[in-house]
């Protein structure tokens, strides 16, 4: 039970320019697949990759495969004169110029979601937990929905878009909800309103399964798991997993506990949506109203609430040293304020906007491929 499977989506870029590729180099990925076989795949604009780990029963098991995926992509993209980025956004990659992978559902997405699916230039984390109940999938949804936005604030990587910057930690889920069929899940807390749901649309043949579902968080139409949707790529290896070690605490969490969360209602959802404005808007800066007290609160204290009652469930899973290193997101912040602050300083001392946005490719592309578990202090 709850073993995690981890899939992470990373841009690949011209190591000269900056940019992301326009099309696909073939070599590279050739390369890839070579290294890692069924593991890597293609995304649906090729200026993307994806990376997915097997069912995994321990943290250090998932972070092994991401430390091996991650490195081997670079290696393979180094000998191409390319580079890879673990991040939401890419700061030097333009919509107009990307190209679609051919594959029969690519082609059809792109029929339905025109200008949108053009527009999808968005890496994510997704993270799989085992549950084996559809029923309990469905109920463990509709009471873990309340923890989105905090699992969002302390993923962000995305401030930039189209060469700019947006003001926003985490612009990705602000472009990507421009797509039908995402955002947070309905309110459902059954499996027959769920599936419902589901038929509905198929047998009036807007989508030809649940997989065309992309909330936030959804029961795994391939798999049988909760697929965690929310979280940007995370630049640092470290703060991936460690948001994953949390996320898989809280699905043991409600599993174990059935009546934690049973009271979400309608309010409880309204709060959330707000609550995953100011995650995307402020990152681990926000201030979050508490869904269920509807008292406001620090990041920082909402973590230190739900670390309170996944305490059994971290231990249990054995991923105490990975829930610590969310103390270090908190404290140092998260991708998006690494990124906002190099670009700040490279503008305060002259360099021009796209220059500037060259620095931060860098600093993301070396910091994708440090393996993780560094011990430097975190910041008072």
């Amino acid at each position: 039970m709850y073993t995690i499977g981890i899939e992470e989506e990373y841009f690949v870029f011209d190591a000269k320019t900056r940019r992301a590729v326009k099309s696909r180099d073939k070599k590279f990925f050739s390369l890839a697949q070579k290294q890692l076989g069924d593991r890597v795949m293609p995304e649906m604009l090729q200026s993307q990759i994806e990376v997915a780990t097997p069912p995994c029963e321990t943290m250090d098991e998932a972070r092994a495969h991401l430390v091996t995926y991650r490195r081997a992509l670079g290696e393979a993209a180094r000998e191409r004169k390319l580079g890879i980025a673990a991040m939401g956004t890419f700061p030097l990659a333009f919509w107009p110029e990307q190209q679609v992978t051919k594959k029969d559902r690519y082609g059809a997405l792109m029929d339905d979601l025109q200008i949108i699916g053009h527009r999808n230039m968005l890496c994510g984390m997704h993270v799989h937990v085992q549950v084996p109940d559809l029923n309990t999938r469905v109920d463990i949804i509709m009471r873990v929905t309340a923890y989105l936005p905090l699992l969002l604030a302390l993923s962000t990587s995305s401030p930039f878009w189209q060469g700019h910057l947006t003001g926003l930690s985490g612009y990705r889920l602000a472009a990507y909800d421009e797509m039908p069929r995402t955002g947070l899940p309905e309110l459902f807390r059954t499996t027959a309103d769920y599936q419902e749901f589901v038929d509905a649309l198929v047998w009036a043949k807007i989508i030809p399964d649940a997989s065309y579902i992309w909330w936030a968080i959804r029961p795994s139409h391939a798999n049988p798991t909760i697929e965690l949707r929310v979280a940007d790529t995370c630049t640092r290896l470290d703060d991936a997993v460690a948001i994953a070690a949390l996320f898989r605490c809280l699905v043991r969490a409600l599993d174990r506990d059935r009546d934690l969360n049973a009271g979400f209602d309608r309010v409880g959802r309204a709060i959330t949506q707000e609550n995953k404005w100011h995650a995307q808007r402020y990152g681990v800066a926000a201030i979050f109203i508490d869904p269920f007290s509807r008292s406001p609160l620090t990041t920082r204290e909402w973590l230190d609430q739900v670390l309170d009652f996944i305490a059994e469930d971290i231990a249990a899973l054995g991923c105490a040293d990975d829930i610590r290193h969310l103390d270090r997101i908190i404290a140092n912040g998260t991708s998006a304020d690494g990124q906002t602050e190099l670009f700040a300083k490279a503008k305060a001392t002259g360099r021009k906007r796209l220059t500037a946005l060259a620095d931060v490719v860098d600093w993301v592309a070396t910091e994708t491929l440090v393996p993780g578990r560094q011990k430097a202090p975190v910041k008072a």
